[in-house]
């Protein structure tokens, strides 16, 4: 189970350094991308494609570039961060 959500963690990190790659340099290609993070192709893709269907980013002829939508995600973003991590260490497990 514990791997799982690693994993998730992850690939969220990874969709989140996209987006703040797209944000400091709108209009960005999967290419740049790619060589910025050390990420393969393939994966920059899959992330560009989730950050899309969240309308985070969007795509153009020039590269992905931010929505109106990008800043509110950034503004919640630490406290929903905070959130999770209050909500995990507020869990004690005993044997």
């Amino acid at each position: 189970m514990i791997d799982s959500v690693e994993k998730e963690v992850e690939m969220l990190t990874r969709h989140l350094q996209i987006m703040q790659l797209v944000i400091q340099h709108e209009p960005i290609g999967i290419v740049k991308m790619s060589n910025e993070t050390g990420y393969p192709h393939h994966k920059v893709r899959y992330s560009l494609r989730v950050l899309e269907e969240e309308n985070l980013i969007e795509p153009t002829d020039q590269g992905a570039i931010t929505t109106n939508q990008t800043n509110d995600f950034v503004d919640n973003l630490e406290r929903k961060v905070e959130e999770i991590c209050e909500t995990l260490n507020e869990m004690k497990i005993e044997a």
